[in-house]
């Protein structure tokens, strides 16, 4: 390796300016620095605008089949939901929880009136609380309210091979 390819590999080390920053400059430095929160945006549309808009123009942005199932007709239980959901909400103070809905509805889709809310989504046992944040619209209920116990992989037990039949029982 020749001295001009090892020079040119090699990184630049940071130069610190050459002026001192002045009092003024720092604090606008820092406030620069200070870390700002990436607003929520659904396809495009800010949350603010969401929550204006009509449900039907909602539907617009959901995909294909959340559209299809609202075209082909809206369930009475799901609109109970959605009134519930609305009474719950109501009357509440300033960063208060509301009270947990429960439901059965797990084919209900998430709207963007339904932020804020806790609902209990039945997983045919028991009815998880969900709290519904902006990150889940468009999404089903019965996908945050797991129907299985997941498969937990440990040592084998009585019955699973043949090599397992002679474990002691201690």
């Amino acid at each position: 390796m020749t001295e001009e390819t090892a020079a040119a590999a090699a990184p630049a080390a940071p130069t610190e300016p050459a002026v001192p920053m002045t009092e003024a400059e720092s604090r606008e430095a820092r406030e620069l620095k200070k870390r700002s929160f990436k607003k929520f945006e659904f396809r495009g549309v800010d949350l603010e605008h969401l929550l204006e808009m009509k449900e039907s123009a909602v539907y617009q942005l959901l995909n294909a089949r959340q559209r299809r199932s609202r075209t082909r007709g809206v369930k009475h239980k799901h609109i109970q939901l959605s009134k519930k959901l609305h009474n719950s909400k109501l009357h509440l103070a300033v960063g208060e929880k509301p009270k947990c809905v429960n439901t059965h509805c797990r084919d209900k889709v998430i709207l963007p009136g339904m932020i804020g809310s806790v609902v209990g989504v039945h997983n045919g046992k028991t009815f998880n609380q969900v709290e519904i944040k902006p990150e889940m619209i468009g999404h089903y209920l019965g996908e945050f309210s797991i129907t299985y116990k997941p498969v937990r992989h440990g040592r084998p037990g009585i019955g699973a091979t043949h090599s397992s039949r002679f474990i002691p029982l201690k």
